[in-house]
């Protein structure tokens, strides 16, 4: 005799729901498996992205090599990851002091990682400084700094890894990067040339290592939100002008964050799955990377509308 619908409904999703736990936890344990033994080296590795991949891939069974700034958070880092961990299961990482804003360093810097191991099997480019301003208050002395940590400091670490990796024809170089490295928001043109920049030379990269079994990965993602969800509020009344709803929802939409959790699984899945090019973005942004394909003055039109509303709104305040 048949179950009735009113019974089979429920059964039938908490089947699935628990197919899909189980896939996901065998996913899990297959990515902490694949990067066993691997050298790993993430830069910026103090960060809240840079703390979850290196909680991550310790616990897979990677040897890390973390690189930061900060003595004092690397060894912080260093003590949290170790403290409770099976040293049968996991190595302990290497740290080495990485400041992009210093680029003479930055070969004396190479030599310091490729001696930990002598190779490299997977370089994290994670480092980033973000800047939101208008052109015409950014010195040339800032737009330098951008350069050099967002992408000279990248770039100049991928050169230097690159020999070790080319010799056994192996190795992963994937480069954290931003949605807008595809995609130009006001008042972030020093950040967004930095992003373009980057994404520029890795793409070119990509196709000039892949002969070589090098894989070259980008993940584009909105911006790094770490701060816990804001509470729900009324909105006050506003005397005046409103900024046109449809500007004001794309620019919401395309500044919404991602969890530091979030990407850093993004990053294992990548490295493990071999993905070359990988959006890690809310619809919105989406569209906004394909209005910019093909009806770019209209998607030019809302940003510059946004941009004159939240000029009006300034004024008003």
């Amino acid at each position: 005799m048949s179950l009735p619908s009113v019974v089979a409904l429920p059964l039938l999703v908490v089947v699935a729901a628990g197919v899909y736990y189980i896939y996901n936890e065998v996913l899990q344990f297959m990515s902490m498996s694949l990067v066993k033994n691997k050298v790993v080296v993430i830069t910026d590795a103090v960060s809240g992205v840079g703390k979850e991949c290196a909680n991550l891939f310790h616990k897979g069974g990677a040897r890390l090599i973390l690189c930061g700034t900060s003595w004092d958070k690397l060894e912080s880092l260093f003590d949290s990851l170790t403290s409770g961990s099976d040293p049968r299961e996991t190595f302990a990482p290497k740290l080495v002091i990485l400041d992009f804003s210093d680029m003479d360093s930055v070969e004396e810097v190479v030599s310091e990682v490729v001696d930990c191991y002598g190779c490299v099997d997977v370089l994290i480019c994670n480092s980033s400084v973000k800047l939101k301003a208008p052109v015409q208050s950014v010195s040339l002395e800032m737009d330098r700094n951008i350069m050099d940590i967002n992408y000279f400091g990248p770039s100049s670490l991928a050169k230097g890894v690159l020999p070790t990796m080319i010799s056994r024809r192996s190795g992963q170089i994937v480069l954290v990067n931003s949605i807008q490295g595809r995609l130009a928001i006001p008042f972030r043109s020093s950040y967004t040339a930095s992003k373009h920049a980057a994404q520029a030379f890795f793409d070119c990269l990509r196709t000039e290592v892949e002969e070589l079994g090098i894989v070259v990965s980008t993940i584009s993602h909105t911006f790094i939100n770490a701060s816990e969800p804001p509470p729900v509020e009324e909105p006050a009344p506003q005397p005046a002008a409103q900024p046109s709803m449809l500007s004001a929802f794309i620019a919401n939409q395309l500044t919404h964050g991602v969890r530091p959790s979030v990407l850093a699984n993004e990053i294992m899945q990548t490295v493990n799955r071999k993905k070359k090019e990988v959006i890690l973005a809310h619809p919105i942004p989406r569209v906004a990377l394909l209005l910019r394909s093909i009806l770019p003055s209209f998607l030019f039109a809302v940003l510059a509308a946004g941009v004159k509303d939240s000029v009006l709104n300034e004024q008003l305040q």
